[in-house]
């Protein structure tokens, strides 16, 4: 469904469960940044109205993901740590070239943030299933459906903006990109790492 050329080591699961507080804050931050993302959108295409809606409801829903992971965090008796560099999304967004027109540069964004919602989904997905954390894992299954939608939400927009068959073109390069990149990840406690 998902579209994604490789799949995450299963392995990465078991670095995730030595390492539950960073897996949570570096979530949380993701949380974060997924609604800062959304309000750059808001800022930089205030002409699409449609995309503008949406994206309100996006960030009152990421705010929400936010909170209820900075909850998990307090339960356990811990505090939300630092943010940390995310080696995926830096590496991730050198495909495509700066510049361009203004619809150009939305499709690209539009696309990234696609494809970062389909890998946190593919992660959350993992997560439900293998850790032995239950309260945990049945969390990570509920915020896979939220991903999973966020993600064919951005993939339609994309398309409806840019010309269908360039941006059906474009996604499937970044996801041979991304692949690529994945090969060198899965290897930190970090949602993509």
């Amino acid at each position: 469904m998902l579209g994604l050329k490789l799949p995450t080591d299963p392995r990465w699961v078991n670095i995730v469960e030595k390492n539950i507080e960073d897996i949570l804050t570096d979530h949380a931050y993701c949380e974060q940044k997924a609604a800062s993302t959304a309000i750059s959108l808001i800022v930089s295409f205030p002409e699409y109205t449609e995309l503008v809606e949406e994206m309100i409801e996006l960030v009152n829903e990421e705010m929400s993901h936010f909170k209820m992971v900075h909850d998990l965090i307090l339960e356990r008796g811990w505090i939300l740590g630092r943010d940390r560099k995310d080696d995926y999304v830096i590496a991730l967004l050198k495909f495509f070239p700066k510049g361009g027109s203004r619809t150009t540069q939305l499709v690209h964004r539009l696309l990234y943030a696609a494809l970062i919602e389909a890998r946190s989904c593919e992660r959350f997905r993992l997560l439900s299933e293998e850790l032995e954390d239950k309260k945990l894992a049945k969390f990570y299954r509920k915020l896979m459906i939220s991903e999973a939608s966020h993600y064919t939400m951005f993939l339609n927009f994309a398309r409806q903006y840019g010309e269908r068959e360039n941006v059906d073109k474009k996604w499937q390069q970044l996801l041979d990109y991304e692949a690529e990149i994945m090969k060198g990840l899965s290897n930190k406690e970090t949602i993509h790492g």
